[in-house]
């Protein structure tokens, strides 16, 4: 069961981190503070967003994110800072970040950031059951199958698949019509998007 997306604030400026997490609870959102960086990084299984101040004296925010991406978290992250400007904004958003904000930040814009960065999450989060979903169906194919669904989303027609297999053209056709039923694809353009979806190649 998946657990209800969370802001994850990490501040090590204590009147702000209280600031935000009422701001962010009247808003509706579900917080969860971070005194440090060291203590945020030590949760397990992020499911949210993170609002991240950029200059903490243990580890700044470059490096958590930093360290997130290199674990293969992809939780999406908004940068706060009270020093600011262009060239640290460029490389927050070239490393991944959503947003990046100034201290003091306007209510709006914070929660309009956290928003959109859960818009995002939701978007990946689809995107990643569809790729599930397709995984299953997949699985379930017999090898032949396999073989025919690569050389069809190739673009060759039955007959050259049939030679191509060492079978015949009505075996092909007969393979061909289960594939398109198992992966419930409607056309064959249909069947080469979830082909790229599940990262399977065509034939050559």
């Amino acid at each position: 069961m998946k657990h209800a997306a969370t802001v994850y604030l990490v501040d090590d400026e204590p009147g702000m981190l209280k600031a935000l997490g009422r701001l962010l609870g009247a808003e509706g959102f579900r917080v969860k503070p971070f005194a440090s960086a060291k203590t945020f990084l030590a949760e397990t299984e992020l499911h949210g967003c993170v609002v991240l101040d950029v200059s903490m004296p243990e580890m700044d925010g470059m490096e958590v994110l930093r360290l997130l991406r290199a674990k293969g978290c992809d939780v999406p992250v908004i940068f706060l800072t009270g020093h600011g400007d262009i060239p640290m904004s460029v490389r927050a958003m070239k490393s991944g970040a959503v947003d990046f904000l100034t201290k003091p930040v306007q209510n709006v814009d914070l929660i309009r950031a956290v928003k959109a960065a859960l818009d995002l999450l939701e978007k990946s989060d689809q995107k990643l059951e569809e790729v599930e979903r397709l995984q299953i169906m997949y699985a379930q194919l017999t090898a032949r199958e396999k073989e025919v669904l690569a050389h069809v989303i190739s673009g060759k027609p039955n007959k050259q698949i049939a030679f191509t297999l060492g079978t015949t053209e009505q075996t092909v056709k007969i393979h061909r019509m289960r594939v398109m039923h198992k992966m419930k694809a409607e056309s064959i353009v249909d069947l080469v998007h979830i082909a790229q979806s599940l990262g399977v190649s065509a034939a050559e």
